[in-house]
Parts: structure tokens; C-alpha cells; sequence
């Protein structure tokens, strides 16, 4: 099937923290306002000279982080499921303009009712969720890893890596400081990923500007990165800003830059899936995926177990001083790989 070019367009919104709030009610009026805001961002996209058929939206969008909230009130007072609340506000603007939404929010699933998990979602333009991943590298809240025996029960394989087959291409997506964690990324492509949505919510770094290019270019996917607009949700002072929302082709070129913290759209750009499928099957030199020799790294990649499986299988965190020990042992094991030293 043809799939012709279509427009992405970074949704760079700012993000009212809920995290101070007392009570739901405080939190879910937090909640709300961030919605409108999102919302009338991605109507003035759509109705703008260049409408999208797919919209990313910042990390943390509506709830922003926890930061020090005990596990339970954090729950109690601004966790969602999905489908739930948010994406259903979320899908009207999906059907009323046939676009594709991407966005995050804290999520909690009634399997396990006393964790909360950072999720990222894709809603298709029937405002239905047709991709839901939950974060995997975090030393901050539950994992899938963390409870991996029952969460591989209950979602498998499909819902720990999921990638969603659509007219706009394969489609997958995942947080903010997951940028950095090459493996992720090359799991998605070796699923069939074409295009990585990336909802963010950090400071600008070297570290994360560069893998940006790189997990682009090294997959040969494009990369559609949405970044918070003013100070990001972990600043208590908002003096540290969020902002550069960005889309890098499968070459690693930028295709769209927003160089301000502002809240903007300005961040849109054409995606030509029917090229970076040709770019693959290409046998040139511009190929890396075609030179890759994967077969080389299993048996390290087999053999390497740093961060334990399974560490919160027995025991829900409540604060983060309870991820003290599971961090100690993933040194422990570092050190025995001889990693560190």
C-alpha cells in the first residue's frame, strides 16, 4: 500500500505541576487546565496554512511529574487509566480533525492498583489508543522490567515493545530520557518501526541533543521529539528550561527545530515513509541497517544482567528510598560484569 507524505507537528506546550496539590479536586483543576491549553494548541495547528495528520505532545503534559509525592497520593490524587479522562478529552480533538495524538501521562492499571506507571500513548484519528507503552529505563517508579514475570503474563512480548502498523507508517513511541538507552530504539526498528515518537520533558543537554540524531540515523527511522515549552517538571524553580522540539529525518537531519522554550507549533514538518523504505533496501553505503552484524553482540547482550528483573515483583514502592537496595544490587552487578571497578 501507497503511503504518501504526511505533516508531524510538535505540540511545545508548558506544564501547570500537579504535585503541589492536596486534594484530587486541586489536582484535577490542574489537570483540566493543562488540557485546554493542549487542546487549543493543537486546534490552532490544525486549523493553521500547514495542518498535521499526526500531533506530539510534551512529557508530563497534564499531570506534570511527582517529584517527592508518596506513591499512594500520587495515585489518589492524579493518576489515570488509558483509556481514561485524558485520552477521551483527547480523542474528540482526534476525531473532530482526523489526526493522530501522541502524549504521556502517569497511568495506573487496575492489575496493579498500588503502582503507577509513566505511559506514552497514540491515539488513531476514531480516537481510539492504539499504542500504549510503559516506560521501561526508570529508577523513579515502577518499570514493566521491575515486575517483569507478571507483566509478561498479562501484556506479553506486543505490550512491552509495542509498534502499531498505521496508513502514516509503523509507528512507536517512548519518553524523554529513554532517548539516551540505544537499545530501546533498535528494539522498536527491529519490530518494524518507522517512525519514533518521542514525548519529552527535560533540560537541554549535549548528551540528549546528540542521541536525538542518533537514534534516527543509526535505525533509520525519523524521530518526532516533543519537548515541554518554559521550565521543565523536575525544577522546582523553573529556571531550568525545556524547549528545542525537533524532528530528524532517517538520515539524521533535522527536518524541524524550535530553538526557543516557548510555547510554539512552529515545529512541523513532511514525513516520507515511501523513501526511508527505499533508503533501507538501498545497497549503498548510506545503509547502515544493511551492514549491521547483529549476530556478533548476542551473546554479550545474553549474558548481561545489571539492573534485576523482577525487583518489585514481591513489593510495591511507596517513596523512592525504597529503590535504594535494587539500585545497590544493579552495582553490585556492574561490578561483578566488570563494568565498574
Amino acid at each position: 500500500m501507497a503511503i504518501q507524505p504526511w505533516r508531524a507537528t510538535c505540540i511545545q506546550i508548558g506544564s501547570v505541576v500537579a504535585s503541589d496539590a492536596t486534594t484530587r479536586e486541586e489536582a484535577w483543576t490542574i489537570i483540566e487546565g493543562n488540557l485546554a491549553n493542549a487542546i487549543a494548541h493543537i486546534e490552532a495547528a490544525c486549523t493553521g496554512p500547514t495542518p498535521p495528520r499526526l500531533v506530539v505532545l510534551p512529557e508530563f503534559a497534564f499531570q506534570g511529574p511527582p517529584r517527592a509525592t508518596p506513591v499512594r497520593d500520587w495515585i489518589e490524587r492524579a493518576c489515570a487509566t488509558i483509556p481514561g479522562p485524558i485520552t477521551e478529552r483527547l480523542a474528540d480533538v482526534a476525531r473532530r480533525f482526523g489526526i493522530y495524538v501522541a502524549g504521556n501521562h502517569f497511568e495506573v492499571d487496575p492489575r496493579w492498583p498500588d503502582r503507577y506507571f509513566n505511559s506514552s500513548f497514540l491515539l488513531d484519528p476514531d480516537g481510539a489508543v492504539i499504542l500504549r507503552y510503559r516506560r521501561i529505563n526508570t529508577a523513579s517508579w515502577t518499570s514493566p522490567h521491575d515486575i517483569l514475570d507478571e507483566y509478561t503474563a498479562a501484556y506479553g512480548e506486543d505490550g512491552i515493545f509495542p509498534v502499531a502498523d498505521t496508513e502514516l507508517g509503523r509507528l512507536a513511541i517512548f519518553p524523554c530520557g529513554e532517548i539516551i538507552v540505544p537499545e530501546l530504539s533498535r528494539v522498536f526498528m527491529m519490530r518494524g518501526a518507522e517512525v519514533l515518537l518521542h514525548p519529552s520533558n527535560e533540560p537541554i543537554s549535549a548528551r540528549s541533543e546528540a542521541a536525538k540524531i542518533c537514534r534516527a540515523a543509526e535505525n533509520m527511522c525519523y524521530l518526532i521529539s516533543t519537548n515541554v515549552a518554559g521550565g521543565i517538571g523536575f525544577s522546582l524553580t523553573g529556571d531550568e528550561k525545556g524547549g528545542q522540539s525537533q524532528i530528524v529525518d532517517y538520515n539524521g537531519n533535522y527536518l524541524a527545530f524550535e530553538a526557543a522554550s516557548d510555547e510554539s507549533v512552529a515545529a512541523s514538518a513532511m514525513i516520507d515513509i515511501e523513501a526511508l523504505q527505499a533508503g533501507r533496501r538501498d545497497t549503498g553505503m548510506g545503509n547502515s541497517l544493511l551492514r549491521s552484524r547483529w549476530h556478533m553482540y548476542q551473546s554479550h547482550f545474553a549474558a548481561a544482567e545489571i539492573y534485576p528483573a523482577n525487583a518489585l515483583l514481591q513489593k510495591p514502592i511507596t517513596t523512592l528510598a525504597d529503590l535504594v537496595p535494587v539500585h545497590e544490587a544493579a552495582i553490585a552487578n556492574a561490578t561483578k560484569a566488570g563494568i565498574l571497578r
